[in-house]
């Protein structure tokens, strides 16, 4: 299981949360990783944490002025990105553009999606994970594994169905270790959470009880 910490634009310190992130994968031996800002890219990846971005561009080197090209995002040490969250929607062509902007340099992708019916549209581009993401439940107190299994399930279902070697993460009011444990229960394989964690008091209490059904 994959926690996955997206820091959005929130009025957070992504060291503190970096290296809580660090501190607690190292204690549980669970994968956790942080998707900060793009300035903050690189001081994130200093902690040793597992540092994602949260989108880049289709685009090569170029004459692209105020996007995101993946190589730089690679250079500042990332790992991953995040690509068409429900907050920066792509069109079809441009996520499978940004997708191969990412394999083209070396960095793992999870695309996101609304339902299950786009969570196949998108696993027939051939990222590494998807993620199921209700726009109605992102930011809330409800998780989409309490709320709506079945979004979960049958996104599980139709990536399998197109591809099974692509991994599917659920997302939106994650912010719980039950939370957590329940999604895995509906076959997904990582989480996408943000402020359950971004505006925490003690962001790494809130990431411990997150990977303690996982340890």
């Amino acid at each position: 299981m994959f926690v996955l910490v997206n820091l959005k634009t929130y009025p957070c310190d992504p060291i503190e949360v970096a290296q809580a992130a660090a501190d607690v994968a190292d204690d549980s031996g669970v994968r956790v990783g942080v998707a900060p800002q793009a300035a903050h890219l690189e001081a994130v990846a200093e902690t040793g944490v597992e540092t994602w971005a949260q989108h880049v561009d289709p685009i090569d080197y170029g004459s692209n002025t105020g996007h995101t090209l993946a190589e730089s995002v690679a250079e500042a040490g990332a790992d991953g990105t995040l690509i068409n969250h429900s907050e920066h929607r792509l069109k079809l062509a441009d996520i499978d553009g940004s997708v191969q902007a990412a394999e083209r340099a070396g960095l793992e992708t999870v695309v996101c999606a609304n339902n299950p019916e786009q969570i196949g549209a998108v696993t027939a581009l051939g990222p590494d994970a998807v993620a199921v993401e209700p726009p109605e439940l992102i930011g809330g107190d409800v998780s989409v594994a309490t709320a709506d299994p079945d979004i979960v399930t049958d996104a599980v279902e139709a990536a399998a169905n197109v591809d099974e070697d692509v991994d599917v993460f659920c997302g939106a009011g994650i912010s719980s270790g039950d939370d957590v444990d329940a999604a895995g229960d509906l076959g997904a394989s990582g989480v996408l959470l943000a402020s359950g964690v971004a505006k925490a008091d003690d962001p790494r209490a809130v990431l411990e009880d997150l990977v303690e059904p996982l340890v």
